[in-house]
């Protein structure tokens, strides 16, 4: 385990507090981007365990597609040439009151250079049939719903 993933958890409260004196609700958006093949990529950030969907949160002004380039392109490398539609919006509680999620679909891209420089410890590409271990189960579950193999689900 690395630093960042040790302070995590004790920085997190701290910052949530901030975020619902300042901002009462939160929006995160998140993207299941797929390759030509089939595979779907995932990101594991240095600062928190597991094999996540790339994305990140909104921030004021603005737009949940906005935000979805430009955390695509620092933290997967993928710039979104054509439609993203709407998989889903997602309440995350159980993490922070107050916090949502928006799932898009990303099927037109081009590669390019990523940005985020000591965000992102590893990126990569996955069957969905076959996810690594160590993917969360909020993955898990949003690339469940995609596969139309359960219902999209309000919770996050």
């Amino acid at each position: 385990m690395n630093w960042r993933q040790s302070v995590e958890p004790l920085v997190r409260p701290l910052l949530q507090a901030f975020w619902r004196l300042s901002r009462g609700t939160t929006l995160g958006v998140r993207g299941i981007v797929i390759r030509a093949d089939g595979h779907i990529v995932l990101v594991r950030h240095t600062y928190v365990g597991g094999w996540h969907l790339p994305g990140g949160g909104v921030e004021k002004g603005e737009t949940v597609r906005d935000a979805l380039a430009h955390e695509l392109r620092d933290e997967a490398g993928v710039d979104i040439s054509g439609e993203t539609p709407v998989q889903g919006v997602h309440a995350n509680h159980r993490r922070f009151r107050g916090d949502h999620v928006v799932v898009c679909v990303v099927r037109d891209w081009q590669p390019c250079e990523r940005g985020a420089a000591g965000e992102i410890e590893a990126v990569d590409w996955f069957d969905p049939e076959h996810l690594p271990d160590g993917t969360t189960d909020a993955t898990r579950a949003r690339i469940t719903e995609f596969l139309g193999r359960s219902p999209v689900s309000d919770l996050w």
